[in-house]
């Protein structure tokens, strides 16, 4: 299992951490699916979906067939709770995403909104063999993933070429290891998927002397 135990820890003392989706999410969701004739044939999977936390709700809300795993028991149960007291439907179940518990061609999409960056360079691409493996063909996958040059990136011991734990300061400190990607990288990690389209988003943070970047990619499994 490549997940690890400091989210347990986070998830149980973060309680209105995360509820919101990002604009990102809601700009390709938009883009992608909004013309779908019925929102509730397209099987959405939400990896690393913590309690329920933006991306999962922002999807059920929007009437599309969500499924979230996380490894953290905390997290899956805040996720039932939140949704049982939304009247919202979503199946989440406690797993490990290197081995995700769903057949072959389960999902017309598959989301990460800062999970897979929390993984070193072999952990990820272990993980994004088994987002492709449950999409279906011409299925859809959307990743949120931190860049090189973001607050933390280089700070703390390095796990590899581009992964930090223990990191002191900044948006990534006491939340165990985070990966610094590349253009490259992430092309790399990538290349087995079509139609790959990767943006970025910059955002000033600590008054301004900090920064925190992000890839913003969209790719589709062929057919």
């Amino acid at each position: 299992m490549t997940w690890d135990p400091v989210w347990e820890h986070i998830f149980r003392t973060r309680n209105e951490w995360g509820r919101y989706p990002p604009e990102e999410l809601v700009r390709f969701f938009a883009r992608t699916y909004y013309q779908c004739p019925d929102r509730s044939a397209v099987k959405v999977l939400d990896i690393g979906c913590g309690p329920g936390s933006g991306p999962s709700w922002f999807v059920a809300k929007e009437g599309f067939d969500l499924y979230g795993i996380d490894a953290s028991p905390t997290a899956i149960t805040r996720a039932q709770d939140r949704f049982a007291a939304e009247g919202l439907k979503g199946d989440f179940r406690t797993g490990d995403l290197a081995a995700l518990p769903y057949p072959d061609q389960s999902f017309d999409c598959v989301i990460d909104v800062g999970c897979l960056q929390c993984n070193t360079e072999a952990e990820v691409s272990l993980l994004i063999s088994e987002i492709r493996r449950v999409l279906k063909a011409g299925g859809t996958h959307f990743s949120i993933t931190s860049a090189q040059g973001t607050w933390g990136d280089g700070i703390g011991k390095p796990v590899d070429s581009t992964t930090f734990t223990d990191i002191a300061e900044g948006p990534f400190a006491n939340m165990g290891k985070n990966r610094f990607s590349a253009r490259d990288d992430l092309m790399r990690l990538y290349a087995d998927f079509e139609q790959i389209e990767l943006n970025y988003s910059i955002r000033s943070i600590g008054g301004g002397p900090h920064e925190v970047r992000n890839w913003v990619l969209s790719c589709r499994k062929g057919a």
